[in-house]
């Protein structure tokens, strides 16, 4: 897996964030001779430019959720107009009728964006509800999980040839059923990636606004027997220095910690 965009609620480019980057989240699975993406932040822009000079054109798009931050990159994901690819693109985070495609179109009309949604022809939108399982082609597995998060937003396990890497953001810790409920999720996975965008020190005043902290992610991460916690979601005010900080912490408490960097390549 390489991750495209590593940054939680906004892009943040400067000179503070050159080491792990500034692009808000996205990621490109590999498993076989099969592409799958997970959300399409603003790191989807290189994303899109790098598939382009590939040869591979269908592929999934799975959605954790539809905030910003994660869906800012796809009017800017250039394959997604291009008619030789196709790609299908998939939500399970939605408690009411309301689909991908309603929201995609929301922010890609007139006067936010002036290239409307239909112009996206490569893209099929499809719903699932968060709690099933996927069996894609190619042999890759993707199992979903209902997160904690204003608005909600979907986990997912994908499992390829007996490796596992698990995808937990955007999540806020504290409801004890969903968090039972991740808990068995992530048990034994080869990799997590998992929400950090605060500290212990800081969420209190952050109560609500759906994210954890990096402590709880290596909590989780022992408690599950994850091999390797990647901390991910960077609170855009969060600069390199700190970043390295927060890993030598993390790293006293699990070994196995990585803080996720653009660029970074996980293989399970």
């Amino acid at each position: 897996m390489k991750l495209w965009g590593v940054r939680g609620s906004t892009p943040t480019p400067g000179a503070d964030a050159l080491r792990y980057g500034g692009e808000t989240t996205c990621f490109e699975l590999r498993a076989g001779n099969e592409i799958t993406l997970i959300d399409c932040g603003s790191g989807a822009r290189n994303l899109g430019v790098a598939l382009h000079a590939g040869s591979l054109r269908t592929f999934d798009l799975f959605f954790t959720h539809t905030h910003l931050d994660h869906i800012c990159g796809l009017p800017f994901f250039t394959p997604a107009y291009d008619d030789r690819f196709e790609i299908t693109a998939w939500a399970g985070h939605f408690a009411d009728r309301s689909g991908l495609m309603d929201i995609i179109c929301r922010i890609m009309s007139p006067p936010i964006f002036p290239v409307a949604a239909n112009k996206l022809r490569a893209v099929t939108f499809r719903n699932f509800r968060a709690g099933e399982t996927l069996e894609r082609p190619g042999g890759l597995t993707v199992r979903t999980v209902a997160l904690n998060h204003p608005g909600g937003a979907t986990g997912y396990r994908m499992e390829y040839q007996g490796r596992s890497i698990c995808i937990i953001t955007d999540h806020e810790h504290g409801n004890p059923e969903i968090d039972r409920a991740v808990r068995e999720f992530v048990e034994g996975a080869d990799v997590m990636i998992y929400d950090a965008m605060f500290t212990d020190e800081e969420y209190p005043r952050f109560v609500g606004w759906g994210h954890s902290t990096w402590q709880k992610g290596v909590e989780l991460a022992l408690a599950a027997n994850v091999r390797t916690p990647v901390l991910f979601h960077h609170d855009p005010r969060r600069d390199d220095d700190a970043l390295d900080r927060i890993g030598e912490a993390a790293r006293a408490r699990h070994p196995g910690v990585l803080v996720g960097t653009e660029g970074m390549v996980l293989t399970p």
